[in-house]
């Protein structure tokens, strides 16, 4: 029997209530207590998991530029939007199923969407609406006008004040170093206070906590909001900006891997002590903000589903970023694709065939008689954690057990799709479990469309995401005493905020060590965290969380090799983007 999915919006009536501070909590389930310790989430998180989409907005100087970055050559005079309308926001947000919206108040220029004391470069400063315009006051009115919640993004640099775009608030001038601590604590201070309180604050490539200690005014403000990266995070990066989370992404990792503040999926460890779960950003055109050239980049359903099926699908939350134009409104291109994108997914899963819970290695769900299914969710109760480690979905065709699909991680959800089938009954089997598997929900469905996207599913690297790219190299006259810094400038490879590899390879078999890499990005070095050694020989990680700015030298690493040999080895050093799967 087909029935409507009710529980959706009781499960987000509950999470708004709880990421607002307030309202019921889960009912508590009896439970035998783990045979190990796993990492649990808070109740903010767990509300946070079920929202599952939201929509991120860009919106600035560089919507007046068509440019990524603030290049300045906008006056102030020239920031006039009278269109905007932020009731119109919330309604495109509907539209596609996000349950909050992330304001990117100030970007990496440091233009603020509101009414500041700490700059003049600000809203106060143009002609929109006499001066007295806030562009965070009217999303945060009409976010509670229709009962969404909202976030805000600070970024913590800020190149209107001389600070490095993306050296987590240190700046490149020593005595201007307190000066920007300063305007940096009061803005953050202003957004948490002045408009109620954001469900999420976002620190786009992470806070030097050495630098900007922000745990007073992030206890004293929003000591509830889910924090996206920095050493107080509680939700983590993806690693990339394309809505992709590699699958299996648990949702614990180590606390060292927390507390560094720029941990990713990378980092994911079901023995990890500390629960982060994952939030995948994406675009729904090619750039963060409006460009006039952009509409023909405007990605289509079918690519959005993908990115639903790799982010939500595999237990993470979706952040798609819908950008306003110069006007202040969402263009009408992209408020439609948002609304398909939506209508999809209602299509698709808004309602089930049948659906159960259960507790045990073994959950079945009966049907009223032979179905065509083609999709199966499921769903743990992740409030006593991440505890299946392997499953298989199982349908019954004339008495006899068929695998539908299989897997590793569960958590949150996990949505399989296969060829449609026609079954009497379906199974999930927990082949491996950490203790007593609890499962929320297992529900399936006949949505027609699995043959299409299964052939989608099957992502091929682009060719930029596997090509390498010799950035140094080093040659046998050059370090006669056994010793190489070689240093590598990173600008023509490093071109989006995602995960990058870097490998050291000699010219010929001479045994080499690679003492250290070190990050640099505009001269900053950055902690050890963002740089992970690999598995394979003289490879490493490079977490590149900041939007490149085109300036020389803006991003290089210095690669340390020594070799008894070194003075008779030449080599190289190559970077690529690492694939996203």
């Amino acid at each position: 029997m087909i029935q409507p999915f009710v529980h959706f919006w009781r499960h987000l009536i509950l999470a708004a209530a709880v990421l607002a501070g307030g309202g019921p909590s889960w009912p508590a389930a009896a439970d035998e207590s783990p045979s190990s310790k796993l990492a649990t989430p808070t109740p903010e998180q767990v509300a946070w998991h079920d929202l599952e989409i939201g929509m991120f907005i860009h919106f600035g100087m560089e919507t007046y530029q068509d440019t990524e970055t603030d290049d300045f050559s906008t006056p102030l005079s020239q920031f006039n939007p009278e269109q905007l309308d932020t009731d119109q926001w919330v309604r495109v947000a509907e539209s596609m199923h996000a349950k909050y919206i992330i304001l990117v108040a100030k970007h990496v220029g440091g233009f603020c969407l509101w009414q500041t004391d700490s700059s003049d470069y600000s809203v106060g400063h143009t002609p929109w609406r006499g001066g007295k315009g806030d562009v965070l006051a009217d999303l945060t009115q009409s976010c509670r006008k229709r009962g969404m919640l909202w976030g805000v993004y600070v970024y913590p640099g800020d190149l209107y004040h001389g600070s490095p775009v993306s050296s987590g608030g240190k700046t490149d001038d020593p005595e201007k170093q307190a000066q920007y601590k300063k305007i940096f604590r009061q803005q953050l201070t202003e957004v948490y206070s002045q408009y109620g309180t954001p469900m999420e604050v976002w620190f786009d490539g992470s806070v030097r906590k050495d630098i900007v200690d922000l745990t007073d005014i992030l206890q004293e403000h929003v000591p509830r909001a889910m924090v996206f990266n920095s050493p107080w995070a509680t939700i983590r990066w993806v690693g990339n900006e394309d809505g992709i989370t590699p699958y299996p992404a648990w949702s614990s990792v180590s606390r060292e891997a927390a507390l560094s503040g720029v941990s990713e999926t990378k980092d994911s460890d079901p023995e990890g002590a500390t629960w982060l779960p994952i939030e995948a950003d994406a675009r729904l055109r090619a750039g963060w903000f409006w460009s006039s050239t952009g509409e023909d980049t405007i990605k289509s359903v079918d690519k959005l589903m993908e990115m639903y099926y790799q982010s939500v699908g595999h237990g993470a939350v979706l952040l798609l970023n819908v950008t306003p134009d110069t006007t202040g409104q969402i263009p009408e291109a992209d408020a439609r694709r948002a609304a398909e994108f939506g209508a999809e997914i209602t299509h698709r899963f808004g309602v089930w065939i049948a659906r159960t819970s259960g507790r045990g290695p073994v959950v079945e769900l009966a049907l009223d008689g032979p179905t065509v299914i083609d999709h199966v969710i499921t769903m743990e109760d992740i409030r006593h954690g991440e505890r299946v480690r392997k499953y298989v979905v199982e349908g019954l065709v004339n008495d006899q057990w068929q695998p539908l699909a299989s897997g590793t991680l569960i958590g949150h959800k996990k949505i399989d799709r296969f060829e449609p089938l026609e079954v009497s009954q379906v199974r999930l089997r927990a082949t491996e479990s950490a203790a007593t598997p609890i499962i929320r929900e297992l529900a399936v469905y006949n949505t027609q469309a699995s043959v299409k996207i299964a052939s989608a599913s099957q992502r091929v690297p682009a060719e930029s995401d596997s090509a390498w790219t010799t950035v140094a190299t080093w040659d046998a006259d050059q370090y006669p005493d056994g010793s190489a810094i070689i240093t590598a400038d990173l600008m023509g490879v490093v071109d989006e905020a995602r995960q990058y590899e870097l490998r050291v390879r000699p010219s010929d078999d001479a045994q080499v060590t690679v003492s250290s890499v070190q990050l640099l990005l505009q001269s900053n070095r950055l902690p050890a965290a963002f740089v992970k050694r690999l598995e394979t020989p003289h490879a490493f990680n490079l977490n590149i969380t900041a939007t490149p700015v085109e300036q020389e030298k803006w991003c290089t690493v210095e690669v340390t090799v020594t070799s008894d040999s070194l003075s008779r080895t030449a080599g190289e050093i190559l970077v690529r983007k690492r694939p996203l799967n």
